[in-house]
């Protein structure tokens, strides 16, 4: 049988895990470059951590906004592959290339356009504003590479290119890193442009990153991709792409809507909470890196069994994924909790900040099981094609416990940092609960956005 993919020869641990490693490594990479950026930027000051960390919120933003394809483009592919549909991969590629290019050039504009009327909602110090205006400035008229990177590596690892999509991001690292390096410090003959520069190596390395995965694209295509496609755009397989991807990336923008909100709590409890607030989340980016990686691997690999039209074995197989990621997350989580105070003096010797985080960092050991469940478990809601229920659910418990506890617990009570995370706690654990029983209950079975391919179909009637 001629298929997109075969995953019948093997057991469904070893696909998994061939799928998840590069996906794993690639997630690894993405934290190494937020951690530089952290760490280089900490030998400026504490305040252009933090000011970097509240434009970063901003980005994150429009990334879930770009996510509305990306994230439906790479569900929908892996159940093209699952049904050995190639001429639907192509289409489906092709849309998703065009729509979310001319979004990612329409959001990069409307932000450089209204960057001062973004920033004033988080009422900068005016040195942080000036570090934070510079940063945008630069970052923001560059973020439609960084559309068309979240696009094309989704739709590369759905058609089962995880390495490829781990050396780019290798590769974006190095640029990175050197980057930050020149111009942070001025070495090798650069200028010593500090925050400008880290934005400068950031912007120069995602529009690298989004030409070499465009070639690497054409290159893997199941059958050619001519331009003409690119323009000739059918309702019917936007409508699949949206199917998915706007219940997906709602579920991730009503996330990150919340955190821009009690960044602006976090804000108003001063420099010593935000710079640690920064820390905190960098370090805790290694625990829910598993998950993380997991989750992109499951969603892949339940997607194309949905395709296939095996929902029995995608169900029994999303329980080892999450096996995997809680034993993970919590060996990392108990490592930071138990060295919390050695770990954040290495970014920053203000010991309020040091002792601060130290104390979130143990916080983040008991919010890890819920996190990691929500990541694994909304991932295969989602390959499934239900996709509905848990932005639902997260619009319901992000903004009508998670964002007024924050207030209410850190601001009103006067817990502080530490009353925020306690929130977030309770919101991670209670969701967690619902997407158990959701993945249970079974509701999500039949509903794949795809149409299989012929050898499929007399697989499944044989």
């Amino acid at each position: 049988m001629d298929r997109l993919t075969n995953t019948a020869i093997i057991s469904p641990k070893k696909q998994l895990f061939m799928i998840t490693w590069p996906i794993l490594i690639e997630s690894f990479l993405q934290v190494m470059m937020r951690f530089s950026d952290t760490f280089m930027l900490s030998f400026i000051s504490d305040d252009a951590v933090a000011s970097i960390g509240v434009v970063n919120q901003i980005m994150m933003f429009t990334f879930v906004l770009f996510n509305f394809t990306a994230m439906g483009s790479g569900v929908v592919v892996s159940q093209f592959v699952g049904a050995n549909n190639p001429e639907g991969v192509r289409k489906t590629i092709a849309h998703a290339i065009t729509v979310n290019l001319t979004f990612g050039v329409t959001i990069s504009v409307l932000v450089i356009l209204l960057k001062d009327w973004f920033l004033t909602f988080f009422d900068l110090a005016p040195d942080l504003f000036e570090y934070a205006n510079t940063y945008i400035t630069i970052v923001g008229l560059f973020l439609f590479a960084q559309a068309m990177i979240l696009t094309m590596s989704a739709i590369l690892q759905a058609m089962g290119h995880t390495k490829d999509v781990m050396f780019v991001v290798m590769g974006m690292n190095i640029l990175n890193v050197f980057g930050n390096y020149v111009f942070i410090f001025g070495a090798l003959g650069f200028p010593q442009l500090g925050v400008q520069g880290v934005a400068l190596a950031t912007a120069s390395m995602r529009f690298v990153a989004m030409i070499v995965l465009f070639l690497l694209l054409v290159r893997r295509m199941p059958i050619k991709l001519p331009f003409k496609a690119f323009l000739n755009l059918e309702k019917d397989y936007m409508a699949k792409i949206l199917q998915i991807g706007v219940p997906a990336a709602g579920e991730q923008l009503s996330y990150n809507t919340s955190q821009i909100v009690i960044t602006m709590f976090i804000t108003s409890l001063g420099a010593t909470a935000l710079a640690t607030r920064v820390y905190a989340q960098n370090l805790m980016s290694f625990m829910v890196l598993f998950p993380m990686a997991i989750s992109k691997g499951m969603q892949i690999f339940i997607g194309q069994l949905v395709g296939a039209g095996k929902d029995e074995e995608a169900y029994h197989n999303m329980f080892i994924g999450v096996r995997y990621g809680l034993t993970i997350a919590i060996t990392i989580g108990g490592f930071l909790a138990l060295f919390g105070e050695q770990i954040m003096g290495i970014f920053t010797s203000d010991t309020d900040v040091v002792t601060l985080g130290a104390t979130i960092l143990m916080i983040g050991l008991f919010v890890e099981p819920g996190r990691t469940s929500n990541i694994i478990i909304i991932s295969a809601l989602r390959a499934s094609g239900d996709a509905k229920f848990p932005v639902m659910m997260g619009i319901l418990f992000m903004w009508g416990l998670a964002v007024p506890m924050s207030y209410f617990l850190g601001i009103h009570l006067g817990f502080g940092l530490v009353g925020i995370w306690i929130a977030m706690l309770m919101d991670e654990w209670i969701r967690a609960g619902i997407m158990w029983w959701r993945w249970r209950s079974k509701r999500w079975m039949g509903r794949a956005v795809v149409e299989r391919g012929p050898d499929i179909v007399e697989e499944l009637e044989g």
